[in-house]
């Protein structure tokens, strides 16, 4: 056996990088992970109609999963950095794979909530725990783009959730789609343990020079889970990341969630026109999560400036989706309404892969921590965007002043994202080198 794995590796390393393995499973978990995370949004009629539940049950089921979620991000983070994400993913990805699984078993209102409050704490520290898995597998000026394909990844699982769901759910039934797809997240599991190491010094298959192209050296790696986590310095650090994402998170929680009751309500589309207008903006999405991380690691490597590369991304991205609700709001035409959207949401999350980002470039080995505060503010939104965009709505009979508030917020991140500084690191003690590729801090202006 252990010669059929070198042989293998040897292969690998003619054929390509293994970092770019890395990245090929972790978008797939991503991917995964937003279709287990959405799916019940596609069987709620079918759960509905069986059990009985009312419209306010059905969303306490959906919600249940947002307060674990949020309440994991600094915890499973914190645990990546401190047992390595290796062993803290495989768990997490276990504990969802499980209650994706037993949401097949339901038989009620309770039995539904409890499964996925169990899915919200696999699922909640799982992003910050794969942020953390970059940190020593990415170069600094390949980590944008890491993070916008893998968001990417997860976008699409997004999109495509309803045509795989209904298939199953046509040939077998609602239950047996749970386990299916808690399954292949189990699968999943196992080529992950299988492939993943927490360092490339750990890996049979890397070689000396992708080693050196990572730029990281073998004292960083071996000492890559010590250390006593700096909590001030994280949260001086991060603070302002955070309330940024929360700003993001707000109006992608209104996209994710009110899309297409906007698209029926204030613009007159059908159910058949929806499904078609309701993924227009969210392939747009896809598009922005890779182009977002792809030019800021390009603005890095051609001016060496860190400060620029992340911080010009997240004012045009941020600026730009304020450019185009504003006009999306007010215009009289249903499917320029559409586009404007779309366009809003493409540079909207052109600035997802710079934010994910940010925690491995300001804290190094406690990426997961950090990437667990900055998501924090995501999770934050998840829980009030909803609720308020739709007391909002009631309260004025329109949809114009909860966009508007939306709008304002954007505004609001873009002007804080001028102070965002990457290169400020957080390290275990004054006199500590902080991790990055070498050269890194004559680079960064």
């Amino acid at each position: 056996m252990h010669i059929a794995y070198d042989n293998i590796g040897g292969d690998m390393k003619r054929l390509m990088k293994v970092r770019y393995l890395i990245l090929g499973i972790m978008c797939l978990m991503y991917f995964i992970a937003y279709i287990d995370r959405v799916n019940i949004s596609i069987i709620a009629p079918l759960l509905k109609k069986e059990m009985g539940l009312t419209p306010t049950e059905l969303g306490l089921i959906f919600s249940a999963f947002a307060y674990p979620y949020a309440a994991m991000q600094i915890l499973g983070g914190w645990f990546a950095d401190k047992y390595g994400p290796r062993l803290v993913l495989a768990i997490l990805s276990i504990i969802w794979a499980v209650a994706t699984i037993l949401c097949g078993f339901s038989w009620g209102l309770w039995s539904l909530i409890m499964f996925r409050i169990l899915l919200g704490i696999g699922e909640g520290g799982a992003f910050p725990a794969a942020t953390r898995s970059f940190t020593y597998w990415m170069p600094a000026t390949e980590r944008g783009f890491a993070q916008g394909i893998t968001h990417s990844f997860a976008r699409l699982g997004g999109a495509v959730t309803p045509p795989i769901v209904l298939l199953i759910v046509a040939a077998y039934g609602w239950r047996e789609s749970f386990m299916v797809l808690g399954v292949l997240s189990l699968v999943w599991t196992f080529f992950y343990v299988w492939l993943f190491r927490n360092t490339p010094l750990e890996h049979k298959w890397v070689t000396p020079e992708e080693i050196k192209e990572i730029g990281v050296n073998s004292a960083e790696m071996k000492k890559a889970t010590a250390g006593k986590t700096p909590w001030v310095q994280m949260i001086k650090r991060m603070w302002l990341v955070t309330f940024v994402d929360f700003c993001y998170g707000w109006s992608l929680w209104v996209f994710l969630t009110w899309l297409p009751s906007y698209l029926k309500d204030a613009r007159g589309y059908d159910l058949k026109q929806l499904a078609l207008f309701t993924s227009l903006p969210l392939l747009a999405g896809v598009v922005g999560d890779t182009l977002g991380g792809v030019v800021s690691d390009f603005i890095y490597r051609r001016t060496g400036s860190l400060k620029l590369a992340r911080r010009s991304v997240l004012v045009v991205g941020l600026g730009g989706a304020l450019a185009f609700i504003l006009p999306a709001i007010y215009t009289q035409t249903p499917l320029t309404a559409v586009m404007l959207l779309a366009a809003s949401f493409f540079f909207l999350e052109l600035t997802n892969a710079v934010l994910w980002s940010l925690p491995m470039d300001i804290a190094g080995k406690y990426a997961g921590t950090a990437g667990g505060m900055m998501n924090t503010g995501f999770g934050v939104a998840g829980m009030i965007s909803p609720a308020v965009f739709g007391f909002m709505i009631q309260k004025t009979g329109s949809y114009e002043v909860p966009f508007l508030i939306s709008a304002g917020l954007l505004g609001v991140a873009a002007l804080c994202s001028l102070l965002i500084d990457p290169t400020n690191k957080v390290a275990d003690s004054p006199s500590d080198t902080p991790l990055d590729v070498p050269g890194q801090a004559a680079l960064s202006k």
